[in-house]
């Protein structure tokens, strides 16, 4: 380890973000001794965003240095700057300023997460193994309860601390936590919107063989709705299912949905009736049409 050439940098524009006390300073660290944090959530990819970082480090060097832990045998842990050391490899440099800061693996996931959960284009992937992750790391540290307050006590106040630090509501956290049920394809559905967020919440509660099957039939019939997700589920609950039942079930119940979602709108019935026509004086007619029709065809006319 060698310390940076020239003076130390005293953090200021990060202190917030990161709790650094004003003793800690960076110093000069070889790349190939710092390893990405185990289990990293979020996802460094070369996108344009990658490539404007890229072009700032050439130009400027790297002006926020990154936090790492020791992890024994003169190795450290990142966990605070993954985006900017993939930059720095990318430009060949062989090392890079950082805070080396002693922490805890619970107090290291906490401030993982926190440097990268504000981020606006994360995937709802990222969010839910980021939550899951602080979620348990906060509710390990928090300790036991005192005579006054109850475990469930603790975790709603856990679970209300992490709403509260990403705008979010204490069940919107918990939705996204359930994606990580899902077997890592239906992720990616979800992750590339071929998935809707609610229907994939649905999805996690159900084995993951059965959710391989759905993967098949969704890669092969696109999107499957809330309504077919949810009557899988009651039928799980009757008896065992096979992939072909399942087909049978998910097609039956997309063609009875088809069926019942028929809607005639103000707009379109207009172009039947004259102008001066109501609503009411529309639905008049349609319903005596519909009474004629079924008389002509054998049914009950007195009952539409």
């Amino acid at each position: 380890m060698r310390e940076r050439p020239g003076q130390k940098i005293k953090l200021k524009t990060i202190d917030e973000m990161l709790g650094v006390v004003g003793e800690e300073s960076a110093m000069e660290i070889e790349i190939e001794k710092i390893h990405p944090f185990r289990n990293h959530p979020f996802h460094v990819v070369d996108d344009a965003k990658m490539q404007d970082l890229i072009d700032s480090i050439r130009e400027n060097g790297i002006l926020s240095p990154t936090l790492i832990r020791p992890v024994g045998n003169d190795e450290y842990e990142m966990v605070s700057g993954h985006r900017r050391m993939h930059a720095a490899m990318k430009l060949g440099m062989e090392t890079i300023p950082a805070i080396i800061r002693d922490m805890t693996d619970d107090e290291a996931i906490v401030k993982m997460v926190d440097s990268n959960i504000q981020r606006e284009e994360l995937l709802p992937s990222e969010k839910a193994f980021a939550y899951k992750m602080k979620l348990e790391a906060m509710r390990r540290t928090a300790g036991r309860p005192s005579n006054n307050l109850s475990q469930n006590g603790t975790n709603f106040r856990v679970d209300q601390e992490i709403a509260n630090q990403v705008n979010e509501s204490r069940n919107q956290i918990r939705r996204y936590i359930r994606l990580t049920e899902l077997i890592p394809e239906l992720l990616d559905f979800v992750d590339r919107r071929r998935l809707q967020f609610t229907v994939a919440v649905e999805i996690s509660y159900i084995d993951k063989e059965i959710q391989g099957w759905l993967f098949e039939y969704i890669r092969e019939n696109g999107p499957v709705k809330l309504n077919q997700v949810k009557e899988l589920r009651t039928a799980l609950q009757t008896g065992a299912m096979t992939q072909d039942k399942m087909i049978i079930l998910l097609n039956g119940t997309q063609k009875a949905s088809a069926a019942g979602s028929l809607t005639l709108t103000d707009r379109k019935l207009r172009e039947y009736f004259p102008p001066t026509y109501s609503h009411d004086d529309m639905m008049d007619v349609i319903e005596a049409l519909l009474k004629s029709w079924k008389a002509q065809n054998g049914g009950d006319s007195d009952d539409v």
